[in-house]
């Protein structure tokens, strides 16, 4: 619902495009692309998936057709292959909903080139911070990296009551300002183990899908990253939309 209601998450997703340098090219981890090995989709153009059940029809209506880009889909594969970690490419694949609403919100003219990259979320936390530091040439070659998922995703909460300005409860806000404590050190340790050392991680994160995308963008950083918060907000109480950006 974010690509299509007012909220604050909406509003700093719309001011986005301007807050960055325009990219020659755009490559997006999506919390909700999960294969076996990394994947980069491959399609003469890119099509819109509706990867949902049961929003407003509007919802799917939306198209995202942004350009592909075979050059950065092979210089991406290039990268993870040399890195050891194997990329395959999927000519089938368009972009999820985790990459075509913050996309269709900051650059809404689709005329960026787009490339999506798939999640292991088997592998874990610190696996993906090896899998953004692979892909870190890119940042010099124009590429704007872009970690798409949730700060925090425990959809349980939803079977309650609805309320969305509800207070953010005490374990979102703890596991939240572990979570930006650390990443504002640049504790890359902390960070690939924050299941086990970050507290309520296992209530804000049941399953690792979606936080693993900002585990992608922070190794693209570099050894050290420089992160700066972007926006916060909460959702619910209990959905986290914070985002970062990393130099």
């Amino acid at each position: 619902m974010t690509a299509a209601e007012d909220t604050p998450a909406h509003r700093f997703l719309r001011a986005l495009g301007g807050l960055v340098p325009r990219p020659k090219a755009i490559l997006i981890a999506s919390a909700h692309w999960e294969t076996a090995l990394p994947t980069v989709n491959t399609p003469a153009r890119n099509t819109t998936i509706h990867d949902f059940y049961g929003f407003p029809r509007p919802l799917y209506e939306l198209r995202y057709d942004a350009p592909a880009s075979p050059w950065l889909a092979e210089r991406t594969a290039a990268l993870l292959r040399a890195a050891g970690l194997g990329c395959e490419t999927d000519a089938s694949r368009g972009l999820d909903h985790g990459a075509w609403v913050p996309l269709l919100l900051a650059y809404p003219e689709m005329d960026i080139p787009v490339v999506q990259l798939s999640i292991q979320t088997q592998l874990g936390a610190g696996y993906h911070l090896a899998l953004g530091a692979a892909l870190a040439p890119l940042r010099e070659e124009g590429v704007l990296i872009i970690g798409s998922g949730s700060y925090t995703h425990d959809l349980r909460r939803f079977r309650g009551a609805r309320v969305f300005d509800a207070p953010e409860t005490k374990d979102v806000t703890e596991f939240s300002d572990w979570m930006h404590q650390k990443i504002m050190a640049g504790d890359l340790a902390a960070l690939a183990n924050y299941r086990k050392l970050a507290p309520y991680a296992q209530d804000e994160h049941p399953t690792d899908e979606h936080l693993l995308p900002l585990h992608v963008a922070i190794g693209a950083a570099g050894p050290a990253p420089k992160a700066e918060l972007l926006h916060r907000s909460v959702e619910f109480g209990f959905l986290r939309m914070d985002s970062y950006i990393f130099n």
